[in-house]
């Protein structure tokens, strides 16, 4: 989600940037989206074929592939992966693609905003709304023309992490389907998206990666990719806690905004931390980045250390 201008602003100025305790700056406003759903989510169309492997075949997604993808969502606020440029998208990613030359085959990611926090209470006072079923399947399908995977992105609000996953259940018995989970927009009982960093602990997450390997068992699915989004040091305590899960591949997503020295030094701060069974992620912003300098090329991306298996842009 791209936050708002004269929020960076303001953190720019107090913070020199957001260096050297991996800062960000907490979102704004979100746009008006449809009220929540409180009923579980609608088992995907049957109309075409289901696949029984992730795209391009196989199972596995490390150490073969590297991801590259777009993040994006109804509003365009959300970043480029709109609905009605999502054939458009797929060739922007495959752009960007073809400058990650090296011996790793990219899969393609559409990251779709599907849980999606604000700043006042839905009907049941959790702060956050659902995407309706027909945005999803639609993402699905364009994802599956493109040979790309469909990471569905959950910003719970107020609710739990666990509650808003396996309302997604249908969704994620989906071989071409994981999760993306951003707990900056996950807050306490008096707390209010955006007004506040959110936070998660490495438990929460365990909890999700366990629901996951279980549901990749019992339906003899691919491995799952379950990121989880950090702009700072606060957003997730005692990763350590995240174990490893069969037939789960986490990924530790950095998202700090800032100049490429800002994001290095954010990169450093918080890959300090990742478990060493967690896979390296890393976040560029078309906008946000680029006002504060050239936005990094794919070439100082893979320069980073360790080298990020999964690169988004929004």
């Amino acid at each position: 989600m791209r936050r708002p201008v004269l929020l960076l602003t303001i953190a720019v100025l107090a913070t020199a940037g957001c260096a050297d305790d991996g800062a960000g700056e907490p979102g704004g406003q979100r746009t008006t989206t449809p009220p929540s759903m409180s009923e579980p989510a609608s088992p995907p169309p049957d109309e075409a074929p289901t696949p029984s492997s992730l795209p391009g075949g196989g199972t596995t997604i490390l150490p073969e592939h590297r991801l590259v993808g777009l993040a994006g969502g109804r509003s365009p606020a959300f970043g480029r992966l709109t609905p009605d440029g999502l054939d458009a998208a797929a060739e922007q990613i495959d752009a960007i693609a073809a400058e990650y030359d090296d011996d790793r085959t990219v899969l393609p990611v559409f990251e779709l905003i599907t849980v999606i926090a604000h700043d006042s209470p839905a009907a049941d006072g959790l702060y956050r709304t659902h995407e309706p079923d027909d945005v999803i399947a639609a993402y699905l399908e364009a994802a599956r023309r493109h040979g790309a995977l469909l990471l569905l992105n959950v910003q719970p609000g107020r609710a739990g992490f666990l509650d808003e996953v396996t309302r997604l259940e249908p969704w994620l018995t989906e071989p071409d389907v994981g999760l993306a989970l951003d707990p900056e927009w996950a807050v306490g009982p008096d707390e209010v998206p955006g007004d506040v960093y959110g936070s998660t602990t490495g438990a929460e997450l365990d909890s999700v990666a366990a629901y996951l390997s279980a549901l990749v068992a019992e339906r003899d699915l691919p491995e799952k990719v379950m990121v989880f989004h950090q702009v700072h040091a606060s957003v997730v305590e005692d990763e350590a806690a995240l174990r490893p899960h069969p037939g789960v591949v986490a990924v530790k997503s950095v998202d700090g905004i800032g100049s490429r020295a800002d994001k290095e030094r954010t990169w450093t701060t918080l890959m300090s931390t990742k478990p060493p069974h967690v896979a390296a992620g890393f976040k560029l912003f078309f906008e946000e980045d680029a006002a504060r300098g050239p936005l990094m090329t794919p070439a100082e991306v893979l320069a980073l250390a360790p080298t990020p298996d999964y690169v988004l842009y929004e």
